[in-house]
């Protein structure tokens, strides 16, 4: 290689390096606040009030859950909460979900009402549509706003999804307090493709959460029948910043024009969804392609000047 060419590919080098230091930066809010979080690398020594059911699997740094209808069994970590905006994260492997039993996961008070609000949970059933996945949020005033992967049950119209067993799953729910949106996406662990997502809407705060749980608490099904399996890579945030409140709801994918449902539960009521418009552009998203174009600019002239 002649001292020109070597020349050359250095400073190629170092512009590249260059463009892509402010691409690495732009990763989120830095600043988040962590409520809880736990790999299972340790035993994360949650509150059950089954432990032969519900415990920490040690040889694979995992929690492993056996949930069965009528059995009140649970398990829990107390969260401190200030009602704002949060996300919700978690790893998910079902190796059993019997016909009639429904794993469940979420945030709510410290009563663990499914019923009763506040409430956010993720479900994943296997009832009357199979096994799909479910969101559902239930107000301090009990009002209850729901829908699941199967088309046009809920104010889902987009393709019906369904969960496999024995396939890793991560799970997000995010609420956005000012917007009044609770969303959330289900990827395949393994290549991180989005499977499903939708959301729901709420004209009332989510106040009042105090506790993360897995269990049966409010489902008085047949027993013997069981949803089995691990979570993993539990987490929970608020952010760390404090930002303007948009104009304009996110979009999501698989939208459709929303349908009224009601649920079993009385009294009740449900709340319709409406349909979201788009996303107002971050203005990091302008500014990025501006400094790329310096970069280049300057690169360019100091090749030449090499040459």
């Amino acid at each position: 290689m002649t001292q020109k060419n070597l020349t050359l590919w250095i400073v190629t080098a170092v512009c590249l390096l260059m463009l892509a230091i402010p691409v690495l930066a732009d990763t989120g809010d830095q600043n988040a606040n962590v409520l809880y979080q736990t790999s299972y690398a340790s035993d994360p020594h949650m509150i059950t009030n089954s432990p032969s059911s519900d415990y920490w699997d040690a040889g694979n740094g995992r929690y492993h859950f056996s949930i069965e209808p009528s059995s009140g069994g649970y398990a829990y970590v107390p969260v401190e909460y200030k009602d704002t905006s949060f996300t919700l994260d978690y790893d998910l492997v079902l190796t059993r979900v019997d016909s009639g039993a429904t794993f469940r996961l979420a945030f709510s008070s410290n009563e663990m009402n499914p019923e009763k609000g506040p409430v956010v949970m993720t479900e994943f059933t296997n009832a009357k549509f199979g096994q799909i996945m479910w969101l559902q949020v239930v107000t301090p005033g009990n009002k209850i706003i729901e829908v699941n992967s199967q088309s046009g049950q809920t104010s889902y119209a987009g393709a019906t999804v369904k969960y496999e067993l024995n396939k890793p799953y991560h799970v997000t729910v995010s609420y956005d307090k000012a917007l009044g949106l609770v969303t959330v996406k289900v990827s395949d662990k393994q290549s991180g493709q989005e499977l499903w997502s939708y959301f729901v809407k709420t004209t009332d705060q989510l106040n009042g959460m105090a506790r993360l749980w897995i269990g049966a608490i409010g489902d008085y099904g047949p027993q013997n029948i069981y949803a089995q399996g691990y979570i993993d890579n539990l987490r929970i945030t608020t952010p760390g910043t404090v930002t303007e409140a948009p104009t304009e709801a996110p979009v999501i994918s698989n939208t459709a024009v929303p349908i009224t449902t009601t649920k079993k539960v009385t009294p009740k009521t449900t709340v319709p969804t409406p349909y979201p418009t788009s996303t107002p552009q971050s203005p990091s998203s302008l500014l990025l392609p501006l400094v790329a174009l310096g970069i280049i600019g300057s690169c360019v002239l100091l090749v030449r000047k090499k040459e």
